[in-house]
């Protein structure tokens, strides 16, 4: 009689499956922080993507060079791999999304594998940074209301092109945006209006129940107007400062601080941002973490 044999799969069906029981489109990021879930989940597509991407040619490098077959057989191989990766020269960000999407993978933390990422420098950060190829293809003058519009609100790509023209309100005399749908981890928040806000107020009621934008062109360097947006918003609500108080006592050194002020270090060592101001600017954009501003958005 012939031995009954489980069906496994190709490495690559192995990894989208496990994937697949990840997702969590459109769930709520920030409720499963709060009780604890968000770890195991993956809360959007494009990161879905780039961890399929990055899983899929780790378990290629173990297949032929360990001829390994399933999941658990290339998890021997994690460290190897990251290694590899620092020895080829990959940038500090390119390593840390290796090793977060091997984590998601096996369901643990980056910080559970045995070979550390290099640490990552805003000053190496390369996105939106200089002229690319894209931009070629991509003229600003000739998409100037896109672009006036996204230096005005700071929405992403997905939340532009689902955005209609109904989620206009006024709230607390000035305009906003109620950003609901194609909004990272599923969090909605309302986007304060700055710069060109007639161009914005326009847009919208023109649109009516439609799309404001029916497409939005792949060239246009949307991470750039978003850190536009929040310089511009930063610098409107921050306060100068040496006019923040000095309110705590460090208990090492007994010198006085002052507890609402971020202070940048590394590359930035020196430079200083108002934490209440940060802090607004984060919930504008739809984040959580007032560094990621620092480090990703601010311009000093």
């Amino acid at each position: 009689m012939a031995r009954n044999r489980v069906k496994i799969g190709s490495l690559t069906r192995q990894i989208q499956e496990r994937f697949d029981s990840k997702l969590a489109i459109g769930e709520s990021k920030y409720k499963a922080k709060k009780d604890g879930t968000a770890k195991n989940k993956i809360y959007s597509w494009q990161t879905y993507k780039s961890y399929m991407k990055q899983a899929n040619e780790f378990t290629r490098y173990c297949k032929e060079k360990h001829q390994c077959r399933t999941l658990d057989e290339c998890r021997t191989y994690v460290d190897e791999w990251l290694k590899n990766g620092i020895n080829r020269g990959l940038s500090p960000y390119t390593q840390k999304l290796n090793a977060c999407s091997l984590a998601k993978l096996y369901g643990c933390s980056s910080r559970d594998f045995g070979v550390k990422t290099d640490v990552r420098h805003r000053a190496n950060i390369i996105r939106s940074r200089g002229e690319k190829v894209r931009d070629k293809h991509f003229s600003e003058e000739k998409n100037k209301e896109l672009v006036e519009f996204c230096k005005s609100t700071g929405l992403r790509r997905e939340e532009l092109k689902c955005l209609t023209g109904d989620k206009l309100i006024h709230e607390d005399g000035a305009y906003k945006i109620l950003v609901n749908s194609g909004s990272k981890g599923g969090r909605p928040r309302k986007a304060p209006v700055i710069g060109n806000v007639e161009l914005v107020v326009n847009l919208m009621r023109n649109a009516g129940n439609n799309k404001v934008f029916e497409k939005v062109k792949s060239g246009a360097d949307i991470h750039s107007y978003r850190s536009y947006y929040a310089t511009s918003l930063y610098k409107s609500l921050a306060r100068p400062i040496g006019s923040i108080p000095y309110d705590k006592v460090n208990k090492g050194t007994g010198r006085a601080y002052q507890s609402e002020v971020y202070v940048c270090r590394a590359d930035l060592k020196g430079v200083k941002y108002d934490k209440i101001a940060m802090l607004e600017v984060s919930k504008a954009l739809g984040h959580n973490r007032i560094s990621v501003i620092a480090e990703h958005y601010l311009r000093a």
